[in-house]
């Protein structure tokens, strides 16, 4: 009887020790994006505070070789580095040439000026420029700085970094929500940023809303769609006799009549369309168009009714 109650008196403690040491569980927050380093490179402009020294402080502007003049040091170079790595390397210069102590090496660099200090944003946007950036920014914040995107604006971005404009890469959102969701996307001075167009067809004739409709690339757009996109024909139409001018893979564009009746009866397959494509409906008795006169209706000068909309 004596172990068994020794035994639960030690098992107790041991128990409760390990609820002591046991770390509370916590739910893990968000974390924000990582801000990169900004890099160094010619053009820059660099500030350099020696502590207590003034004479091996000043500004320096970063040669074409991507050096900087240093007092009682010489040519350093600085291209490809960060702000602390400068920083470094010239209290450890100061240090190994009997310059400073260790104890009193301490320096600050500040890049006070780059040399591409804006961000180029071209393309579908509201209004295309050149922006300052002088530090990091948003991909989000440079799109609405420009404006925002036009309705011709594709639902893809292209970015260049300023320091390697071989790779660029294309962001992916959806433009057609009201209030976009752009990925959180860093842009450093001197990248460009660029909004293609996106895809067109184009409904006329005797609709509701003719106009140019924006190609969502996540879905395929055909006859069908067209026509809801206009929402519907307009009383008199002749949908038996609708045109289509189809541009071909080898750029030649060929017109055909389309029986949207059929289609939306099931007794026809749908008709898929593509970026460029003009889909006509004609009034009832009246004459066919030509494939001449329907590009010309789009043709350089036209003004035409734009419209984003979200299909599936």
């Amino acid at each position: 009887m004596y172990n068994l109650l020794a035994y639960c008196v030690v098992v107790s403690v041991l128990l409760v020790n390990s609820i002591k040491v046991m770390p509370a569980q916590q739910v893990s927050a968000p974390q924000p994006p990582v801000v990169p380093a900004i890099r160094i490179g010619s053009g820059d402009m660099i500030d350099v505070t020696v502590y207590d020294s003034a004479d091996l402080s000043g500004r320096y502007r970063v040669n074409e070789n991507g050096d900087i003049s240093v007092p009682l040091l010489g040519q350093m170079s600085v291209q490809g580095k960060t702000a602390d790595e400068v920083q470094r390397l010239i209290e450890k210069s100061y240090i190994d040439a009997d310059v400073l102590r260790h104890e009193s090496a301490h320096a600050t660099v500040f890049i006070s000026e780059y040399a591409t200090q804006g961000v180029v944003v071209t393309g579908e946007v509201k209004a295309p420029g050149v922006y300052p950036a002088l530090g990091v920014r948003m991909l989000n914040d440079i799109l609405t700085t420009a404006g925002g995107v036009t309705a011709a604006a594709s639902s893809s971005v292209v970015i260049w970094h300023h320091d390697d404009p071989g790779h660029p890469f294309t962001v992916e959102y959806n433009p057609t929500v009201l209030s976009p969701v752009v990925p959180q996307v860093q842009i450093l001075p001197g990248d460009t940023v660029m909004v293609p167009k996106a895809g067109m067809i184009y409904v006329v004739g005797n609709v509701n809303h003719p106009g140019g409709y924006v190609l969502d690339m996540r879905t395929q757009m055909t006859v069908e769609k067209a026509i809801a996109l206009a929402e519907g024909q307009r009383a008199a139409s002749s949908l038996k006799h609708a045109q289509l001018v189809h541009t071909q893979a080898n750029g030649k564009k060929e017109m055909r009549v389309v029986d949207i009746t059929k289609i939306n009866e099931g007794k026809n397959a749908d008709v898929a369309m593509q970026d460029g494509d003009i889909l006509y409906v004609p009034r009832s008795g009246g004459k066919a168009a030509t494939m001449q006169a329907l590009t010309s209706m789009l043709g350089i000068g036209t003004t035409v009714v734009t419209y984003r909309a979200s299909y599936r």
